[in-house]
């Protein structure tokens, strides 16, 4: 029996999770199942409980909830030898101050990056030029703490030329294309905030970026997600970064919802197939 908690994908057994906690009803259903198809707003109690009472499920949400948050992920990336821009992670202010005092030259030059743990598509990103730039979103780091929400990350510049890749894996299927603008204002290249999608400029890269993200899947068990690459423009022989893992992205790369819905019923079918159920 499959068992499915998606909406737009119809199962043997199909329920909601949506707006509430799993119940005993779900339990007794996820541990007659053969599998367990999640949702995309999958809570990390349902995950719990799927991963715990099942063997087989997809999405393996497994690294998004050992490693929450971009202070996770930093972790990840460094824990599973990823290449990314190098990152100093904070849980808290007092951290940051912590290391202040043992190193006051720990930062890196002008300019670096500084990220808060929440967010998406650029959004608690900001590019620091200055001193007096980071003691201003230091203070928005303190006030946010005031409101119980923690963490943020330092991380070296990656200069490159004012684009990203993005890379969304569903299962065995990888998209990609890049996000770039000529704002120099502006950083982040994210399509919410008018950069340009571009799927055919250098494709040699963009085949580099893919093997690499299939290769980190295969290590991390990830198959739902959208990642943010970097590739240095100051390099002549760039290597592929990871930046981000977003769980949650925006569909307008891949063709808009309805593609994406598509192509994902698609996959779950390709998954499902692969498990040798039916």
């Amino acid at each position: 029996m499959i068992l499915s908690f998606h909406p737009c994908f119809e199962a043997d057994e199909n329920r909601l999770c949506a707006g509430r906690l799993p119940d005993e009803k779900d339990l007794s259903l996820i541990r007659s199942a053969d599998a367990v198809v999640l949702p995309q707003g999958c809570s990390r109690e349902l995950f719990q409980m799927v991963s715990r009472n099942c063997v087989r499920f997809f999405p393996d949400y497994t690294a998004r909830f050992t490693y929450p948050g971009k202070l996770g992920q930093a972790r990840l990336f460094l824990e599973t030898g990823a290449r990314h821009p190098d990152t100093k992670i904070f849980a808290c202010f007092s951290d940051y101050l912590k290391s202040c005092k043992k190193n006051v030259h720990f930062l890196p030059s002008y300019p670096f990056v500084l990220k808060m743990d929440w967010g998406g598509e650029g959004d608690n990103v900001y590019l620091i030029a200055s001193a007096d730039e980071l003691e201003h979103r230091l203070g928005q780091v303190k006030a946010y703490e005031a409101t119980g929400q923690r963490g943020f990350l330092i991380q070296h510049y990656v200069p490159s030329g004012f684009r990203s890749l993005r890379i969304v894996t569903i299962y065995q299927r990888y998209e990609s294309y890049w996000r770039s603008h000529d704002q120099p204002g502006n950083f982040c290249a994210s399509l919410s905030k008018g950069a340009r999608m571009d799927r055919v400029s250098d494709p040699e890269l963009q085949e580099m970026a893919v093997q690499t993200v299939r290769e980190f899947c295969a290590r991390t068990q990830i198959n739902l997600a959208g990642f943010d690459i970097l590739f240095s423009s100051e390099e002549k022989q760039p290597l592929p970064l990871f930046l981000e893992i977003n769980y949650f992205f925006g569909r307008q790369g891949i063709g808009g919802s309805e593609a994406y819905y598509a192509l994902l019923v698609e996959q779950i079918h390709g998954w499902i197939a692969d498990q040798k159920l039916r």
